[in-house]
């Protein structure tokens, strides 16, 4: 399998951006709630997954005569839905997973989510957190962030300091730099074309890469 969306049920500030993420053979999953988007995009679910104390009822009712699958939970449960749909989505062994709409309203919810990104099952994996307009993802040792000129990019290190942090084409150079969690020495830097590349030595950095445009 090629890639998974996840549609979570944060926020999705702008959807023209956030259907610029999807493509045809997408397999979607929708983390209960996480149906008001796809409803929203025009697209249809090939499961949703939860304890469904967010999505309608009405909607779920719709789903079940369409014969899209729904895998119920109780709500007493130790995982968030989102936490649900992406270990079901690792048993799928996609390349990619894409997890959108899992930003902005509670802080909670917002912080759970991307903390979920640095699970180790995940290491193998391309799994980022996206709206069209902000996507979150892990460096482990190097990557690249595709964007615009302009663009913002912030390298926040994770569960510790990281070392070796190395940049190109970034406004403000990184040139074998530790940054410690907690200071700001890399946050809110610029790409200077349409691709940047980071790498890293040791630890765990979150990348948040924000669209100009």
């Amino acid at each position: 399998m090629q890639r998974i969306i996840i549609f979570a049920n944060g926020d999705l500030p702008d959807l023209n951006k956030a259907r610029l993420l999807l493509q045809a053979n997408d397999f979607i999953i929708c983390a209960d709630g996480g149906t008001r988007h796809a409803l929203a995009l025009d697209i249809q679910p090939d499961l949703v997954i939860g304890d469904m104390d967010s999505a309608e009822k009405q909607q779920l009712q719709n789903f079940q005569k369409a014969g899209i699958a729904i895998e119920l939970f109780t709500h007493d449960k130790n995982e968030t839905d989102l936490e649900l749909a992406i270990n079901h989505a690792i048993e799928l062994k996609p390349k990619q997973i894409l997890i959108v709409a899992a930003l902005g309203g509670r802080l909670d919810q917002t912080l759970a989510n991307i903390a979920l990104l640095t699970d180790v099952r995940l290491s193998t994996l391309d799994i980022r957190l996206d709206d069209g307009v902000e996507e979150v993802f892990a460096c482990r040792d190097q990557i690249e962030v595709h964007g615009r000129s302009g663009d913002l990019v912030s390298l926040i290190p994770w569960q510790g300091a990281v070392s070796g942090v190395q940049t190109k084409n970034l406004k403000w150079l990184l040139d074998n730099e530790t940054l410690h969690p907690d200071k700001t020495r890399g946050v809110s830097n610029e790409m200077l074309g349409d691709k940047a590349s980071i790498s890293i030595a040791s630890g765990l950095l979150l990348i948040v890469h924000r669209r100009n445009s």
